[in-house]
Order: C-alpha cells, then sequence, then structure tokens
C-alpha cells in the first residue's frame, strides 16, 4: 500500500485544480477505478491518507501503479466522460452496469410518399418519426401487431412494394391497405399514418372517439361491412387499456427507475413510460462492492445506463441520490432539454415507484433463489469431477456439420449466474485438410484457435476468461483430441471432461470420460446430471441454431457472387440476358461479350473463372 500511495504523490505534483477524470491502472496495465473530479488534486490527494481509506479503496491504492488523467471544461463534461470510460474499461473497482444494450424503436419511415412502419434498432440515421424505447423485442412486435390492426399500414420494403402488381396476403386479412397498387388513395394512407402517429404519441383516446363515431355512421347508413372495418380496429386498440398501469394514461414521457438492495445485491428495475403507455420493463443487477448503498449506485447506474439512450424528460427513482444536480444538467446536455429526476413523495407517482420497487425485490429474490441453487449444483460438478473448488466458468464445445458441409465448432460459457451468452462463440471450420465428417480434427482446430489466442491475450493466465471446466460434447475419440492440443499449448491442467451420450442416445444414461480415469455413468435422477445435461443441450440449441443459420446464408449464395470485376448491376445484367447463373458458367466468351457491360477483356476473366 505504501508503495501505491507513493506512486499517487508523484501524479499530484503535476495535476491542475480543475475538473476532470482519473484512471487507477495495475501493473498489468488494466484499469482499476475510474473516477471523477471537480478538482484532480484534491480528489486524488485523498488516495494518500491511509487512515481514511476503507479497507476496498485501500486494496485499490495497493494495486496501482500508474496513473492516468483526461481535464475537461467542466464538471459535467467530466461526468459524461467517466460514464463513457466506464463501460469501455469495466473497471473492478467501479459499480458497473453489466449487460447494457440498445434498445428497439418502432420507426415510422417518411423517406418515402407512403410511409412504412418497421422495428429499428441503432442509430437514428433514417428519416421518419421515432417512438420509443421498447424494452424487448416482443413489445415492439406487439405494438406493431396493433398498428397493423388499427392503422392498416405497410411493413414491406420499398423494394418490395414498388415491385408489387397485386396485393399480398395482409391486405387479404385486413392487416394493410395495400397502397402498393392502389387499393387506398395517397391522401387516404397518409391519413392513417397520422393516425398511427396520434396513437404512438399518446393520443390513443382521441382515434377511439373518432372511431366510434366513424362506426356509428357507418352503421347509420347501412354500411355494414364499413361499420365492421371500425368495430374491428376499435377491439385492436383496446389492448392498450391493459397495459396503461397506475399512470391512466397520463404520463407522457417518463422513465421510472427503482433499486432494492439485499445481501450486497442490487437489483435495479427500468420502466418506460411514452405516450401514456408503458413500454415494458427491464431488470439489471449491477456489479459493486458489498458496502455500497443505494444512493451511491443509482446516480452511477443512471449515468451508465443513458451513456448511449436517449434521457426522456423525467425520470422518477426510489432514493436521494448523490449529486442529483449535476446529473440532471449532465442528461440535459445529452438530451438537449431539460431533464428532472424526481423522488416522487405523495399521488399516483409514488404509486408507480413502489410498484416499480416491488418489482426490483421481486426479481431480486428471484436471483437470489436461483444463485443459490446454482451455486449447490456448482459445488456438486467440482465434488463429482475433484475440482479444487466451485467452477467460476465452464465451456462447453460441440460441433455441427452436415456430411462435412458447412462446419461450425461453437463454445457456450456458464457459471454462477447461469449462462453468459454474451460470451458464447462460434468457431468457421477453415481447414483445407479435414476429411469430410472428421469430428475429431474439427474439435482440435476449435481448441487451437480458442487457445491459442487466449494464450496471446494473456499469457500469465491472470484474466477471468479462463475456464475452469471444459466439458466437450462426444466420447473417448474427442477428449483424446482435446487433450493432445491442450498438451501441445502447454495448457493440459485444464480440467476436462467428455460427456458422451448413452445407448440408443438415451439422456440419463451418458457416459463420462476424465482423462486417466474409467468411464461412469451418474443415476438418473442426480441434480448434477440434469445440470450437465442442460449445458450439453445448451450447446446443442447454439450450435445447430448457428450452422442452419451458415447454410441459410451458403444456399442463398449465387455462384456469381465471387467473379472477378463483376458487380451487382453486371450481375443482374448477366442473369437478365442468360437466365441462371448455371447458364453463365457454361456460356462461351463471345456469347459473354454480348452482355451489356461486359468487354472482351472481363468476358475472358469470367470465362477463364468457371474453365481454369
Amino acid at each position: 500500500m505504501i508503495e501505491g500511495v507513493e506512486i499517487i504523490k508523484k501524479y499530484i505534483k503535476n495535476l491542475g485544480t480543475g475538473p476532470g477524470v482519473y484512471r487507477m491502472i495495475d501493473e498489468n496495465g488494466n484499469v482499476l477505478y475510474v473516477g471523477k473530479a471537480k478538482n484532480l488534486t484534491n480528489r486524488v490527494k485523498n488516495y494518500t491518507n491511509l487512515k481514511g481509506l476503507s479497507h476496498r479503496i485501500g486494496k485499490m491504492v495497493s494495486l496501482t501503479r500508474a496513473m492516468e488523467f483526461v481535464t475537461t471544461h467542466t464538471e459535467v463534461e467530466a461526468l459524461l466522460l467517466e460514464a463513457n470510460l466506464i463501460k469501455r474499461y469495466k473497471p473492478t473497482y467501479n459499480i458497473l452496469l453489466r449487460d447494457d444494450k440498445s434498445f428497439p424503436y418502432i420507426l415510422i419511415d417518411t423517406s418515402h410518399k407512403n410511409p412504412q412502419v418497421l422495428k429499428h434498432r441503432g442509430a437514428k440515421k433514417q428519416k421518419g418519426h421515432y417512438f420509443g424505447p421498447f424494452a424487448s423485442v416482443g413489445a415492439v412486435n406487439a405494438s406493431l401487431n396493433i398498428l397493423q390492426k388499427a392503422f392498416t399500414l405497410r411493413t414491406c420494403s420499398d423494394s418490395i412494394f414498388n415491385s408489387r402488381s397485386r396485393p399480398c396476403l395482409l391486405y387479404q386479412i385486413k392487416r394493410c391497405s395495400a397502397p402498393c397498387v392502389g387499393k387506398i388513395s395517397d391522401d387516404d394512407y397518409n391519413a392513417h399514418v397520422q393516425e398511427a402517429h396520434d396513437f404512438l404519441s399518446g393520443k390513443s383516446d382521441a382515434i377511439k372517439k373518432k372511431f366510434t363515431s366513424e362506426m356509428e355512421n357507418a352503421s347509420a347508413d347501412m354500411n355494414y361491412e364499413l361499420a365492421a372495418v371500425y368495430r374491428d380496429r376499435l377491439k385492436a386498440l383496446a389492448a392498450v387499456q391493459s397495459r396503461q398501469d397506475a399512470t391512466d394514461g397520463k404520463l407522457e414521457e417518463a422513465d421510472v427507475i427503482a433499486a432494492y438492495t439485499q445481501g450486497g445485491t442490487t437489483c435495479i428495475q427500468v420502466f418506460f413510460y411514452r405516450g401514456g403507455q408503458n413500454w415494458g420493463n427491464q431488470a439489471y443487477f449491477p456489479r459493486h462492492a458489498k458496502d455500497q448503498q443505494i444512493d451511491e449506485i443509482l446516480p452511477a447506474f443512471i449515468s451508465q445506463f443513458y451513456d448511449n439512450k436517449h434521457p426522456p424528460k423525467k425520470i422518477f427513482i426510489n432514493s436521494s441520490i448523490k449529486q442529483k444536480a449535476l446529473l440532471e444538467e449532465a442528461l440535459g446536455i445529452k438530451a438537449e432539454r431539460k431533464v428532472h429526476i424526481t423522488m416522487p413523495q405523495r399521488g399516483s407517482n409514488l404509486m408507480l415507484v413502489e410498484m416499480v420497487e416491488r418489482n426490483a425485490r421481486e426479481a431480486l429474490e428471484r436471483k437470489v433463489a436461483e444463485t443459490s441453487s446454482q451455486a449447490k449444483l456448482l459445488a456438486g460438478v467440482a465434488e463429482l469431477f475433484d475440482l479444487d473448488a466451485p467452477p467460476s466458468r465452464i465451456e462447453v464445445y460441440d460441433n455441427s456439420h452436415i456430411q462435412g458441409s458447412s462446419a461450425l465448432g461453437a463454445m457456450i460459457v456458464a457459471g454462477p449466474e447461469g449462462f453468459d451468452k454474451k460470451s458464447y462463440r462460434k468457431f468457421n471450420i477453415k481447414s483445407e485438410n479435414l476429411a469430410p465428417g472428421d469430428d475429431f480434427g474439427m474439435m482440435r482446430e476449435v481448441m487451437e484457435r480458442r487457445f491459442k489466442r487466449q494464450l496471446r491475450e494473456d499469457p500469465d493466465r491472470n484474466s477471468e476468461t479462463w475456464p475452469d471446466l471444459l466439458l466437450i460434447d462426444g466420447g473417448k475419440g474427442q477428449l483424446s483430441a482435446v487433450m493432445g492440443v491442450l498438451e501441445d499449448l502447454g495448457v493440459a491442467d485444464i480440467p476436462t471432461v467428455a460427456i458422451a451420450k448413452g445407448p440408443d442416445r438415451n439422456a440419463g444414461r451418458e457416459d463420462f470420460y476424465i482423462p486417466g480415469k474409467t468411464p461412469f455413468k451418474l443415476p438418473p435422477n442426480d441434480p448434477v446430471l440434469y445440470f450437465l445435461q442442460r449445458l450439453r443441450d445448451e450447446s446443442h440449441r447454439f450450435v445447430i441454431g448457428s450452422h442452419r443459420s451458415k447454410r441459410s446464408q451458403k444456399i442463398h449464395k449465387s455462384i456469381l457472387d465471387d467473379l472477378p470485376g463483376v458487380g451487382a448491376a453486371r450481375k443482374k445484367s448477366l442473369l437478365l440476358h442468360f437466365g441462371s447463373a448455371k447458364a453463365v458458367s457454361g456460356a462461351a466468351i463471345a456469347d459473354l461479350e454480348k452482355v451489356d457491360g461486359i468487354s472482351k477483356a472481363l468476358a475472358t476473366k469470367i470465362y477463364d473463372y468457371f474453365h481454369p
């Protein structure tokens, strides 16, 4: 610790008194902590006062071997930069939002005279109106379903729209008004678009009144077919009422964020409300030290959460937080308008926050129960395979191919918190020396690529990405292939087990192979067996899904795609002239020359490509 303090003191001499961001770095170059400061000198000087440091911060100081600094114009700018750097470096000693992602939106694309309604995720580069965020793709699909039923807007792409000569099935089932073939005028269609825009903006009551009036007028005129259309549209909009919760449709644009802590673990629930409608919720379990409290965890979460998202006008929270005014100012800069962070004290907003907090508590209780169960299973795995401790990272490997074609290897990862899907990996089998269907050779290639890269990136084996257990789908042959690679690379000390399907591929009668030991089975009702089967089945699901995707891409790939000097326009000309890719491959040079855009030199290149 003394060494760490002395290193920090050296930096203080040259620091200014303005705002900025600092990074504390260990001997391997890993970022331990990212912090912001209104006065860099005063903030960093605090780390040299050993009596005032907690045990956790003292340990961080003892590991510090270097520091880096970025000065900023304002403390608000420092706060925004701090959130960005925390998400980039994922420092050990910061409160860290895990599994952050962008959320889907609904886009009414106005670049076409007959606007399209579609799902959107990512940068908002397309011209149109964006509505969201929605908590999940499922919530977007549910809303799109309502939009189709109520407003009959097109969902097809512009290219399909422009090439249609007759209505598609969606017109037949009254999900689209078919502007592509003139079944509705442009003015009437755009009126539907405006109604959908108003509905997503929270004006559903006004639209319902309009539809009710239209239905009654049609009925009075004995136009019962038109009345039925409005009846069905009203029925679709009725589904919205069930998703407004305690807001009574009055909450126009707000996120409700509530945190609940128990036993050093925290769950934060985020509910999205837009246009008076609940557009779903998401639970988060940020990483933090056990002694950190909600008033410290919540602002760190909020600053990281909105780092890549547009903040709403209002954010309701369930706890007072540190530096609320600073956070509001930072979010206001991102949103380019005022953002209010409020802890409601009474009324419907307080009831809403309490409801969200209750959801956070229940989600945390489920998480703790699942983690406890998972911990018991991992302890059982450690005992079964004679490991030193319950494994924190299990890697499961499987291969897939059809008679050797589209060969693919896959790795899934599991640990104390269940499946770690962001760590899953696919391996396209690249070796040209493998015989079709050589499972052992495929497994060797996967292992070589996985652990050669791991050794390159972390030769000292300090990172958490080294596995505590390898589980191989296969028998003695696959195990031998894997152990051969691990021995060649000098990492044969990683515990490795092969799990082979039982007779007639019956689940529950699997054989387990461990190097140097006799194969064995587990009792059919053993919980650890079920756990290992679940891991193996997840690897099957992932590799087969990936293989199907690869095979599908291969099916849609044309033999003309790799022709030298032939782009999309020339490829289209070739297909229009010859009728098929196969006919192009068999064409003579003289025939190829007759195609628009194909010179004699290019015709020779194409011919030589197919006749090497």
